[in-house]
């Protein structure tokens, strides 16, 4: 069951089920921990500061992308927080019934929606921010400053090589084909 076996126990297993097929291990590992690590610090803060405010992580990542990037399309505040657009509808309605966020129409184009903070938002963000970065400072608390700015840029590193190269890649995967359209895990109705 997850979150029975530590991170050692957890390598031994992969290990001794990989054998002998040849594969990269050393980039399996930091893939493999970079999703613990992610994981991890995300269960931790949820658990943390954002349950103190009754928010979920995907819904304080709403907030910091509107917070750091202002009044934003829809659009952008999906890619940004990593979530499909349905997934922030649902988001920005339950944010905008607490009163942090607001949903405009576009000046110029009726079928885009801008979110912005509410003035209740920004104060918010800035009473619960400082709170989170205390959090961020405990889950890297093993870490030297050198070794956080050092991790941060190899993580930077990979997510470029995906933002990059990521497209290219899967059509080469995929024989030039577009990929098939993302399914929500639900079966059709038939």
């Amino acid at each position: 069951m997850p979150g029975q076996r530590s991170i050692t126990e957890a390598e031994k297993l992969a290990e001794a089920k990989l054998g002998g097929i040849p594969v990269r291990r050393a980039q399996m590992a930091a893939v493999a921990n970079m999703y613990r690590a992610a994981s991890a610090v995300r269960q931790h803060l949820e658990n943390s500061v954002l349950r103190e405010s009754d928010l979920t992580w995907t819904a304080f990542v709403v907030l910091w992308v509107v917070w750091v990037w202002g009044e934003t399309e829809t659009r952008h505040v999906a890619e940004e927080a990593g979530i499909s657009k349905g997934t922030l509808t649902g988001v920005a309605r339950t944010l905008e019934s607490r009163g942090l966020l607001r949903r405009t129409g576009h000046p110029t184009d009726g079928r885009l929606v801008l979110l912005a903070l509410t003035a209740e938002g920004e104060a918010f963000m800035n009473r619960v921010f400082p709170a989170f970065n205390e959090e961020e400072a405990f889950v890297t608390g093993q870490l030297t400053d050198d070794e956080c700015r050092d991790l941060a840029g190899l993580l930077r590193r990979v997510v470029l090589q995906v933002e990059q190269g990521g497209e290219d890649r899967r059509r080469e995967l995929l024989n030039g084909a577009e990929p098939a359209p993302r399914r929500s895990g639900r079966r059709a109705k038939g």
